[in-house]
């Protein structure tokens, strides 16, 4: 029996391997739609959304493409309060980009998130362990929250 990634729903061996040969990841009919219209219709990267699914794996409650009234968050983890943004080298090597960067950093912590930024490189090359620091920095940060009280 196979399940659907995004809502746990129970799919067909005929909906997983179509899913997972042309997308990269169990999905039900639904929610291949949904991410085939951010394929098709966003600016967000294919790392950003392998990241997205490496997360969904660990159990992250993760969001993407999450508008937070102003600004449209690559990966959130609203649970812990944590933005995650994919950046590509030009957010290294533009200034304008990166004080864009930075500004939209410091809104987003003066509502009380942390940003997590994490290169495009170490998606491609790392994904594995790059999904394990940020969950276990997810957790870490849960803990320290509660501990706080």
């Amino acid at each position: 029996m196979s399940y659907c990634i995004e809502c746990g729903c129970t799919i067909s061996q005929n909906v997983f391997d179509y899913s997972v040969n042309y997308l990269g990841h169990p999905l039900c009919i639904n929610h291949q739609q949904w991410l085939n219209a951010i394929y098709n219709n966003s600016s967000t990267t294919r790392q950003a959304i392998e990241l997205y699914f490496a997360l969904r794996r660990r159990g992250v409650p993760a969001e993407l493409e999450k508008w937070d009234g102003s600004k449209t968050i690559d990966i959130a983890v609203t649970q812990a309060m944590v933005n995650i943004e994919v950046d590509g080298q030009h957010h290294n090597y533009n200034h304008q980009q990166a004080l864009s960067d930075l500004k939209r950093t410091f809104y987003s912590f003066q509502k009380g998130f942390l940003t997590l930024r994490i290169l495009n490189s170490l998606v491609e090359w790392s994904i594995e362990e790059t999904a394990d620091y940020i969950t276990e920095f997810l957790i870490e940060n849960k803990n320290r929250k509660y501990n706080r009280f």
